[in-house]
């Protein structure tokens, strides 16, 4: 039966392949320990054999120190850290700072409710909010028409008012709201606003400053 790559166990290090891989999962399964541990030699020695292979260094690396306890370090890494042998070197203790990591909690409150204003928009509103009855009272026209005027950059088939309306007391909560017979701007003005706010952001933005001109150097009449 052909056994897939997602059936398997993932590869711990890359660089042995499947093969060694497989290898030290059987060694980890070896009741005696006699036996696991000559097995452990002679997968390290393999594991050495392809790592020299791929570095040209065979000389060198044999006959570093550094090298040997690098290897056994990666046998207990691909083994999970399960392998018991009479290993020349001490076994490595598992890295846990991975496995640490603890997803950041966010504030609701700083996620944008509606996409269409932005999140600068949103935290305007609800700083307004903390603000006395009467200067709520005093903003909440501004805010509202401005709602309108973003609204309709998205959308400038139709806007329904009464949904700014609601849209602004829920951002802020219920604490900025319209009075009943608040009128808002006409569509055609806020988009004449919108357009004109657009083109001034869009036009390229002209140099001031005069060119000094130079001047021209009087060249001396040598007979003078």
């Amino acid at each position: 039966m052909m056994e897939y790559n997602t059936k398997r166990n993932s590869l711990v290090i890359r660089e042995y392949g499947r093969n060694i891989q497989k290898l030290v999962e059987e060694c980890v399964k070896i009741e005696d320990r006699a036996k696991r541990t000559r097995t452990a030699y002679a997968i390290v020695r393999i594991m050495s054999d392809v790592v020299n292979s791929k570095e040209n260094s065979n000389e060198v690396n044999r006959n570093n120190d550094d090298f040997w306890n690098k290897l056994w370090d990666h046998l207990y890494i691909m083994s999970g850290y399960q392998l018991d042998v009479d290993s020349p070197y001490p076994k490595p203790q598992p890295n846990t700072s991975e496995k640490s990591y603890v997803k950041p909690s966010y504030n609701n409150k700083s996620r944008v409710k509606f996409r269409t204003y932005g999140v600068n928009m949103q935290n305007l509103i609800r700083k307004v909010s903390e603000y006395p009855e009467e200067v709520r009272e005093d903003y909440a026209p501004m805010l509202a028409n401005h709602l309108k005027m973003m609204y309709l950059t998205y959308n400038r088939n139709s806007v329904n008012d009464q949904l700014i309306r609601h849209q602004l007391s829920e951002i802020s909560e219920g604490k900025v709201e319209l009075p009943e017979d608040f009128t808002f701007t006409n569509t055609k003005e806020l988009l004449n606003v919108a357009n004109t706010n657009q083109a001034f952001y869009m036009a390229p933005q002209t140099s001031t400053k005069k060119k000094k001109k130079k001047k021209k150097k009087k060249k001396s009449n040598p007979t003078e």
